[in-house]
């Protein structure tokens, strides 16, 4: 069993640690960053936190606070407009994936050139982009950590994924500091995002024992801290539960890959405009008794690690009883019981379907699957 293992060269993890950057972007022989974060008055003070710290150690700024919802390619253009019009020679990204994503395109296409649809599919890029600090303020997406970024064509609606590891930044940041202020339902959301990153990378195809390691944890602290993170927000002791947690699934997906429910979310979220964490979250438990008999002893080890199943138990027993684990904990953190709830149709599940298969990130799923069987989980989650 080969492994090829991609990861930043560095990760600051806990309390305060995003106190660290200005020093680091020195490392890196930053003298202007271009700060990226999203549009409104949350990412224009998270960029302002992060420009702050970094001109204490000497660095000019300059601030993109643009990015939205699920990125569109309009947004990443407008980016690299102004990036090329500054004197920017490091990147910083502060938010969520969104954020993070778009930071990654616009460094892409800083040292590249084309268009960004160019770069979908696999290691494209023949050259590095500029150096990226990469501070996550929502635990769940792990895009701080990967060498993977979703864009959406707004022209079309659909989402499109990009995988290079000249995107892997060189330092990622998760302070569960930056992400006391989130709310419980973004809380809820981003963390089954990183539940479902674990999940997925641990019944991967293409998992290996350093993955396995990885997202096991990773289960273990969301089972812990996810719930108590929701109900209540000021826990800090929840909240860096739930940085490990996304850190470690991060980590684990950026090399094991993902399977049917990142598939299946990507049109859902951009059919509907949906955050991705709750596609995910409305998915998760449907994909998982779908792959059931063919990762049937991996279930029933995360059964364990989320605190449900028992060593004396079947590995059917278990297998089952994780399902049950995912769907009760979904409802007491406040996801909708279905699609229908978040306004997605029963007359484009067909399309959506569809459109799931053709997304490569399927490929890892432990069990093969028909547009006819993806039709029917959208169904059952419906």
């Amino acid at each position: 069993m080969n492994c090829r293992y991609y990861i930043p060269m560095l990760n600051l993890v806990g309390r305060g640690s995003v106190k660290e950057i200005g020093r680091e972007a020195r490392i890196l022989h930053g003298t202007t960053a271009f700060i990226v974060a999203s549009k409104g008055d949350v990412g224009e003070a998270q960029a302002k936190q992060i420009s702050d710290i970094l001109k204490a150690e000497g660095l000019d700024t300059q601030l993109f606070c643009e990015a939205v919802p699920n990125p569109t390619v309009a947004t990443v253009e407008k980016g690299l407009e102004a990036y090329l019009g500054g004197r920017g020679d490091i990147i910083a990204a502060v938010g969520g994936g969104s954020a993070i994503d778009t930071a990654k395109a616009i460094g892409l296409l800083a040292s590249n050139g084309g268009n960004i649809k160019d770069y979908e599919g696999i290691n494209k890029t023949a050259h590095a982009m500029p150096p990226l600090i990469a501070i996550s303020t929502t635990a769940g997406t792990g895009s701080e950590v990967t060498q993977f970024a979703v864009i959406t064509d707004e022209r079309d609606h659909s989402k499109f994924t990009i995988v290079d590891w000249h995107m892997t930044p060189n330092v990622s940041v998760n302070d569960p500091e930056m992400m006391m202020s989130m709310p419980p339902s973004l809380t809820a959301a981003t963390g089954m995002d990183a539940l479902t990153h674990a999940v997925e990378a641990y019944v991967s195809k293409s998992a290996t024992p350093v993955t396995d390691a990885k997202a096991y944890k990773a289960v273990e602290l969301a089972a812990r801290g996810l719930r108590k993170a929701v109900l209540e927000g000021d826990n800090i002791d929840a909240r860096e539960d739930m940085c490990y947690a996304s850190f470690l699934a991060g980590t684990a997906f950026n090399n094991a890959g993902l399977g049917l429910t990142h598939a299946m979310a990507h049109p859902l979220g951009g059919m509907y405009n949906l955050p991705h964490g709750l596609c995910n979250a409305l998915l998760l438990q449907h994909v998982v008794k779908f792959n059931l008999n063919s990762a049937q002893d991996k279930y029933s080890a995360l059964s364990i690690a989320a605190g449900e199943g028992k060593i004396w138990h079947s590995e059917r027993e278990n297998s089952e009883s994780f399902t049950r684990f995912i769907a009760n904990l979904t409802r007491s953190i406040g996801i909708p019981s279905g699609m229908s709830e978040v306004g997605v149709m029963m007359k484009d599940l067909e399309t959506l379907a569809n459109e799931a298969m053709e997304e490569m990130i399927g490929n890892t799923n432990p069990r093969p699957y028909s547009a006819h069987q993806v039709l029917e989980i959208y169904r059952a989650a419906f």
